[in-house]
């Protein structure tokens, strides 16, 4: 048991849903309302110093699990060179807490789960798209996005291909047939 693991154990495992090993990284299963603290106790607890949120991305279980979202958060321990993953499981319309108050790099990087995925972060300042156009419809990494075809475009193809906009998710009528 490292370090981290101990100090989680102690402070919150009554907050602690799961706790594990996987390719020699700590994971951790959070509630979402917990997310906050534990990342406050990660990042200012003296013997662990978890300073930098290298990564906010998500994963979606349409079908296959109970909560249909993971929200997942790497942290990185630059003084001590220590990685901790924390995830947490969310349903559609379930919000999380934001993290910008830690980390300022949060504030992208929720945006880019918002934009992608359509999970949101309570608190947080500008929770706008980041990736998409301002009138996209829908959340492209969901499970139930539809799904197109689209022809590359290239020199010597420019003239046969079909360049009519294609976007079902915006009410177009129709798809291009498969080749």
């Amino acid at each position: 048991m490292n370090i981290t693991e101990e100090k989680l154990r102690r402070e919150y495992s009554d907050r602690i849903s799961d706790i594990y090993t996987f390719r020699a990284d700590l994971n951790i299963v959070l509630k979402p309302h917990d997310i906050p603290e534990v990342c406050r106790f990660l990042k200012t607890e003296p013997d662990l110093k978890y300073n930098f949120l290298s990564c906010i991305t998500a994963a979606d279980y349409l079908g296959m699990r109970d909560k249909r979202f993971e929200v997942v958060y790497i942290l990185f321990s630059i003084p001590f060179g220590h990685r901790v993953i924390l995830k947490t499981r969310v349903d559609e319309n379930e919000d999380i807490p934001t993290l910008t108050s830690l980390w300022s790099t949060a504030n992208w990087q929720e945006r880019e789960v918002y934009d992608m995925f359509g999970i949101k972060f309570s608190g947080h300042p500008n929770l706008n798209r980041i990736l998409m156009d301002d009138d996209w419809v829908g959340y492209p990494q969901r499970k139930d996005f539809p799904l197109t075809y689209e022809v590359p475009n290239f020199s010597w193809n420019k003239d046969a291909v079909d360049t009519r906009p294609r976007a079902p998710w915006r009410g177009d009528e129709w798809l291009p047939e498969r080749p």
